[in-house]
């Protein structure tokens, strides 16, 4: 289960948002600068809420009151960027072994395995991010993320650099990995869409503030308000 209750001020712009999703994919979803991505960053750690608690599962990542602040790295939360950051002089063994090792976490060949398997990345694990489509890329980053071994994945805007066709090579991915991998998400798009085949909650955004919460029917009525 994800917590948050949160408020955040940035300049002229301010955070206020609250709800709690025990769903798989829980989904944040906005117009550009409703505040998605300063909302999933302090999920992450980061930024830092002004007021307010961040908790998974029971376990407090932030809490205000109590001045209590988990640092990124021991939050074990893997991030999926936009632009997968891959290491461009690593190879794709090596970048996916890199989320492991930073966390200090043994091998294990069997789950190397798995989530190269269900990312069908198996093929690419000798080249270099430069010679690689920019949806192999982001499976890449996915597969870096999982071998972590996060109790939580954020994903932000994970599909928004890619043209029409690698998007569609990468949904089924996605829906494979909330069907099959385990690991709560938080996804991030403004997207409808994607919103409607991947989420199980969703969060509707506007201006910093929560206007809705619900499944996916509650993207059609809350569009219809913006």
């Amino acid at each position: 289960m994800l917590r948050v209750d949160v408020s955040k001020r940035l300049g002229d712009f301010s955070i206020e948002a609250s709800f709690t999703s025990e769903g798989r994919v829980t989904g944040l979803f906005g117009a550009s600068g409703a505040g998605k991505s300063s909302l999933i960053n302090m999920i992450a750690g980061l930024l830092q809420p002004d007021r307010g608690i961040i908790a998974i599962d029971g376990s407090t990542l932030d809490d205000t009151i109590r001045q209590m602040h988990v640092p990124v790295h021991r939050r074990r939360i893997g991030y999926v960027f936009q632009d997968a950051r891959l290491f461009p002089h690593l190879d794709v063994r090596q970048n996916l072994d890199y989320g492991r090792r930073m966390n200090r976490l043994a091998g294990d060949a069997a789950q190397h395995r798995r989530v190269t398997d269900l990312l069908d990345i198996g093929n690419l694990l000798d080249r270099r991010p430069g010679r690689l489509s920019g949806g192999e890329r982001q499976r890449v980053a996915l597969g870096r993320a999982l071998l972590s071994q996060p109790r939580l994945l954020l994903l932000d805007e994970p599909l928004g650099s890619l043209d029409e066709e690698r998007k569609e090579e990468i949904l089924p991915y996605l829906v494979r990995l909330r069907d099959e991998a385990g690991i709560p998400m938080v996804y991030v798009s403004h997207d409808a869409a994607e919103m409607r085949q991947l989420a199980t909650h969703i969060v509707m955004l506007q201006r910093g503030r929560v206007t809705a919460f619900g499944g996916a029917e509650v993207l059609p009525a809350a569009l219809a308000r913006a």
